[in-house]
């Protein structure tokens, strides 16, 4: 809120410099921003009394911006790998994918494992659950287990992460 929208019979007011001028009404303290060539801004509205500061507007404005892009900046976006498997896949193709899934690990990303089944193989799901225990077993050294393995329709899914350190 800037300077005719605060409607507060109270405020606590701060100059452009930082200093506090102490409780005031708010009508007393647009006059003294309209002195100074400024506008009069709500910074804490929740506190009691609310706190206003005089300063220039669209410099604020543009300081938060500012502010808020140096935060993105710094964000890291953590994506989702998906590694697929089948029952019958051989140790050598397992391994591959193992070394895949490393790969995701290390650049801090998420890995999904999916052991999709098809046709008759629906009928041994859970003979085929030691495959995803043993992704796991070679990855413990720099993954944990996110979301333990769980069947979703025609497949077995289970989620690893990074370990934290």
């Amino acid at each position: 809120m800037i300077n005719e929208q605060i409607r507060d019979r109270e405020i606590r007011l701060i100059g452009e410099n930082g200093e506090q001028l102490g409780i005031m009404s708010a009508r007393e303290a647009m006059k003294r921003a309209q002195e100074a060539e400024l506008d009069l801004v709500k910074i804490a509205p929740t506190a009691k009394p609310p706190v206003c500061k005089i300063i220039d507007y669209g410099k604020y404005r543009y300081e938060m911006a500012r502010k808020e892009k140096e935060a993105k900046k710094k964000q890291k976006i953590i994506e989702v790998k998906e590694v697929r498997l089948s029952p019958n896949i051989d140790s050598n193709d397992l391994s591959t994918k193992i070394n895949a899934a490393r790969k995701f690990i290390q650049k801090g990303n998420k890995v999904k494992i999916t052991l999709r089944f098809r046709g008759r193989e629906m009928a041994h799901m859970n003979a085929s659950r030691h495959i995803l225990d043993d992704f796991a077993k070679e990855l413990a050294d720099i993954a944990v287990v996110e979301k333990p393995s769980k069947v979703e329709g025609r497949s077995i899914v289970m989620f690893l992460t990074e370990k934290r350190s």
